[in-house]
C-alpha cells in the first residue's frame, strides 16, 4: 500500500506542475469571460442596448435585419440576432467588419469595439491558448487529466489523511505554523471546490472531442427518435431565404443566420429558446437551406436524440448558468482555485525539498 501511495503521490506532483499551469491559465481566463456580457454592456451601450428593445415586437425585428440584409446580402458572412448581452442587429461582412444597426430602424450604431474583440480574444486563448490546429487538444486533454488524475489522486491523499477524521479535512486553520498554511490552504480549497472544478474540467473537453462525447452519450438514445431524427434530415419544401427568416417561429427566436461560402454551400440558421441568459435547460433549433431554396430540420431539441440534448447542456453547465446568478458565481471563483492550488502545491513541493536537503 505504501508503494500505492507513493505513485500516486508522484502522479499528483508532476500533473499538478504541469496540468495546473494549463488549469491555471484556462481558469483565470474562464472566470473572466464569465462577465462577459456585463463588461462588454458596460463599455458598449451604445452598440448593445436599445431603449424599449421589449416592446419591439419579433416581426418588426426580422423585418428588419433581412432588410438590413439585402441592401449587401453579398458581402455578408454573418448576422447575429438580439442574443445574450446584445439587443441590436450584428452583421459581419467577408471583410472581417462587424457593424451593429438599431433591430428597428436600422440606423447604424458604430463598427465592433476593442472591448468585444478583447473578449472575442480571450475566448480564443481560453479554448485554445491562441495556437492553431493543436490548441485546443492541449486543453482539451488537460482538462481531462486535470479532472480524471490530478482531482482524483489530490482526493485520495485526502481521504487517506482524514478518513478517520473527516471534519479536520474540511478546516482551515488561518494560524498554523508557516510551513503548514500552504498546506492548509491547498487540502481545504482543494476538497470544496472537488465537484465544481471536475464539472468544469469535463464539460470544458467537450469542446475539443465533442465527437467523442457525443458517441459515448449516445448510449442513452432511443431508437424510434433516432430514427425520426435522420427523417427529418431529408429537404422539405422549397423556400427563400426571406420566407424562412420573414416567418416567425411560435417556440424558438432566430438568432444568427450563417452564409454560403461559395457556390455550393448552404444558409444555416440558429435558433434559441430564450434570447437572452436565463437559468434552465438550453433549448436550441438548427435548420440548414441550399441555395436553391431547399430548406431541412437538423435538430430541435423536443424531437432531438438524448444524445443531443444532453451535449446541448455542456455550455450552460460549463459557464454556470444553468442554473442561475449563483451557478455564474461559483464558476467565477472555482476559475480562480486552480491557481492557488498550483502555488501552494508548488510551496509544499519546494518546503519538502528543502527539508530532505537538509
Amino acid at each position: 500500500m505504501q508503494q500505492v501511495h507513493k505513485i500516486v503521490w508522484k502522479i499528483h506532483l508532476w500533473l499538478g506542475l504541469s496540468c495546473g499551469i494549463i488549469a491555471s491559465f484556462s481558469g483565470l481566463t474562464g472566470a473572466l469571460y464569465v462577465w462577459q456580457p456585463e463588461i462588454t454592456t458596460l463599455f458598449n451601450p451604445e452598440l448593445l442596448e436599445v431603449e424599449g428593445f421589449s416592446s419591439i415586437p419579433q416581426e418588426e425585428l426580422l423585418n428588419s435585419a433581412y432588410s438590413l440584409i439585402e441592401q449587401s446580402k453579398e458581402k455578408i458572412h454573418r448576422v447575429y440576432l438580439p442574443y445574450r448581452e446584445q439587443q441590436t442587429t450584428a452583421i459581419e461582412y467577408i471583410n472581417g467588419k462587424t457593424f451593429y444597426y438599431h433591430p428597428k430602424t436600422k440606423v447604424f450604431l458604430g463598427e465592433k469595439s476593442k472591448s468585444i474583440y478583447f473578449f472575442d480574444s480571450l475566448l480564443s486563448l481560453h479554448r485554445t491558448l491562441g495556437i492553431p490546429k493543436i490548441g485546443k487538444y492541449i486543453i482539451g486533454t488537460s482538462s481531462l487529466l486535470f479532472c480524471f488524475f490530478l482531482l482524483t489522486t489530490g482526493f485520495y491523499i485526502w481521504w487517506k489523511a482524514y478518513k478517520n477524521n473527516l471534519s479536520k479535512g474540511f478546516t482551515m486553520k488561518w494560524k498554523p505554523k508557516k510551513k503548514r498554511f500552504n498546506f492548509n490552504l491547498h487540502k481545504v480549497f482543494g476538497i470544496y471546490f472537488l465537484i465544481p472544478l471536475f464539472v468544469m474540467a469535463f464539460t470544458g473537453a467537450y469542446f475539443t472531442y465533442y465527437k467523442t462525447y457525443k458517441s459515448f452519450l449516445s448510449v442513452f438514445d432511443d431508437s424510434n427518435k433516432t430514427e425520426v431524427y435522420k427523417e427529418n434530415k431529408e429537404f422539405e419544401d422549397v423556400f427563400s431565404l426571406k420566407k424562412a427568416m420573414l416567418e416567425p417561429d411560435n417556440s424558438y427566436a432566430l438568432r444568427a443566420v450563417y452564409f454560403p461560402k461559395d457556390s455550393t454551400g448552404v444558409y444555416r440558421l440558429r435558433y434559441i429558446k430564450d434570447r437572452f441568459i436565463k437559468a434552465g435547460f438550453r433549448k436550441t433549433k438548427e435548420m440548414e437551406m441550399n441555395q436553391q431554396g431547399q430548406l431541412r430540420t437538423l435538430s430541435q431539441f423536443e424531437t432531438d436524440t438524448n444524445s443531443n440534448r444532453i451535449s446541448a447542456q455542456f455550455y450552460p453547465i460549463h459557464i454556470g448558468e444553468i442554473v442561475g446568478v449563483f451557478g455564474r458565481v461559483l464558476v467565477f471563483i472555482s476559475g480562480l482555485v486552480p491557481l492557488l492550488l498550483l502555488i501552494t502545491g508548488f510551496r509544499i513541493y519546494s518546503s519538502k525539498r528543502k527539508r530532505l536537503k537538509k
